[in-house]
């Protein structure tokens, strides 16, 4: 098999999966377990739809029941199943999942991974090119990360602090008290990193510092406050030339931000991001080269321009 680019890979199975399990599909099926139950009323179809449906659904939707072109509610409310809908999985979504099953990073949400012995994976790991990524990514099959990994989730789950110990950029450890808020992961740097409150430091920690990490008394909670300082935007206009808006937002995915369109061509890019993350940051929008110019704010406009010139004095 030739070596496809992920991102191909994602949008081909994004759009099989959207054909099988579309809006409507969902909306019928909502339609048909409802009236496997009891007659429906053309009142409850609206309702269905406008619950699982777009707004705009009600022209499509009840029309084609109505008309009996969709006939699978009869005129009386009913319909001739006798049995809720179900959506099996295809042989390709088993596939997929038996392919995507062959990620670490699987491992790390628990060790019961889904298998389908009678089925071949779609792709194997070898199979997809993953490019413009570090090479030093977190370790996913070291059994003190996935420890870590899953003591971090349930804290964000049942909201918890914790009391972890990590190593700092002198290789010396370190504890602090978190109260989780969520994971982030970095498809760039291949890297997982924990968002929360801290009573020390800042509020972003790469799992794949963290030494250990286990439950803290309750009572710490409130003393962890997220400081709203660690907070930062930027701004930046955006010239949409070689899908440059499609792989901005892509590339910034898990970033709070916003888009303005102001032409054709041309768009306002505004990012949220946290203070430790702001070298990173510089880094990431001068990828983009010529197709994006930082408007606001000005000190990281003049961020970027003493990273540009310590590159041309240093030949690069």
């Amino acid at each position: 098999m030739q070596c496809m680019p992920f991102m191909v890979w994602k949008m081909v199975m994004n759009m099989i999966f959207s054909e099988l399990y579309s809006i409507y599909y969902q909306t019928m099926a909502a339609i048909l377990k409802a009236a496997t139950d009891h007659p429906l009323e053309a009142k409850e179809m609206q309702h269905i739809v406008g619950k699982y449906a777009f707004g705009e659904s009600l022209l499509h939707i009840l029309p084609a029941i109505e008309e009996q072109r969709w006939q699978l509610i009869t005129p009386d409310g009913t319909t001739p199943l006798h049995k809720e809908p179900a959506m099996p999985l295809t042989l390709l979504e088993k596939r997929w999942l038996k392919a995507i099953a062959n990620d670490p990073r699987m491992r790390l949400f628990g060790d019961d991974i889904f298998d389908f012995p009678d089925v071949e994976p779609l792709f194997l790991p070898e199979d997809i090119l993953v490019f413009d990524r570090y090479a030093d990514g977190d370790d996913y099959t070291d059994e003190a990360y996935i420890r870590n990994f899953r003591i971090i989730l349930d804290a964000i789950k049942q909201q918890y602090p914790l009391k972890i110990t990590l190593q700092n950029r002198r290789g010396n450890p370190l504890q602090m008290n978190v109260m989780p808020k969520c994971l982030e992961y970095s498809e760039k740097d291949d890297k997982f990193r924990l968002i929360g409150s801290s009573d020390r430091y800042g509020s972003t920690i790469n799992l794949g510092r963290i030494i250990s990490c286990e439950r803290c008394q309750d009572g710490m909670a409130r003393h962890l406050t997220r400081k709203s300082e660690q907070q930062r935007k930027v701004v930046f206009e955006l010239f949409d030339q070689r899908k440059a808006l499609e792989r901005v937002l892509l590339h910034f995915a898990h970033c709070e931000k916003e888009a303005e369109k102001l032409d054709d061509k041309h768009y306002r890019i505004t990012v949220v991001y946290d203070k430790e993350d702001e070298t990173e940051m510089v880094i990431r929008i001068l990828s983009f080269g010529p197709l994006i110019k930082v408007t606001a704010p000005q000190h990281f406009v003049n961020l970027i321009k003493q990273r540009l010139l310590n590159q041309k004095s240093c030949g690069l």
